[in-house]
């Protein structure tokens, strides 16, 4: 059974996802405060963490960095706030996802699957191959760390899915919307700017020039490809 963390402070709304959840078969453990969901977070039990923004104690950005820089389970962000710099943040902090409120639950649980089915498979793919290598850069999947000239670079969870992903299909071309759904597990929705960002992080690793990038091309108005000619 798949363990599920809830960091809400509004108990409404805790409840109805506890509940969605608890149908489909997740276990369910809710913390209302951003120390307390930091704290069950960090204690490595759960496959998938929810957590808001505004949190009591600590905000959900906060928490978001000090979780990531433990654990690369999928961490899906939920905020009332629509603003896209709130949106880059969350997701250069580490976030999988970023979800507005206010959401409709059956689509928010339907994410929720898709993260974790998308995790659990990125772990099997891994597995399978141990080391990947094009250019200047090499990826170790069993220990998923990646090198640049010989020296490790740190990438974020959905960073490093992406680029795995595209070195595993080098000079083939991908749009936004395709990225998203082999990345985040589901259909784009119209929501580009997660892809968008990902992009621009992980190309300010990757690249000596990140304006004329070397390995992550851009094909104008199709989408992008990962270089042969490298």
């Amino acid at each position: 059974m798949y363990q599920i963390l809830i960091v809400e402070d509004d108990p409404s709304i805790a409840t109805i996802i506890e509940e969605y959840l608890r149908f489909e078969g997740f276990s369910v453990t809710i913390a209302s405060e951003g120390p307390a969901g930091l704290a069950q977070g960090l204690s490595g039990m759960f496959n998938l963490i929810l957590l808001d923004v505004m949190l009591p104690g600590m905000d959900g950005f906060t928490v978001c960095q000090k979780l990531r820089e433990n654990l690369d389970v999928p961490i899906l962000m939920v905020s009332a706030r629509q603003e896209d710099i709130d949106k880059i943040k969350a997701l250069g902090l580490g976030a999988d996802d970023y979800i507005e409120k206010p959401f409709t639950p059956s689509v928010l649980i339907a994410k929720i699957k898709a993260h974790i089915i998308r995790y659990e498979r990125l772990k099997n793919t891994t597995k399978r191959t141990a080391r990947i290598s094009m250019g200047d850069i090499i990826i170790d999947t069993d220990t998923h760390r990646v090198f640049l000239e010989n020296q490790e670079i740190e990438l974020k969870n959905k960073e490093y899915e992406l680029l795995l992903f595209f070195m595993l299909h080098p000079g083939s071309v991908f749009s936004r919307e395709s990225l998203y759904e082999e990345i985040w597990g589901m259909d784009s929705m119209g929501d580009n700017t997660t892809v968008a960002v990902h992009i621009n992080r992980l190309r300010e690793k990757i690249e000596k020039d990140p304006s004329s990038p070397r390995y992550i091309q851009t094909v104008w108005g199709v989408g992008y490809r990962f270089s042969e000619l490298v």
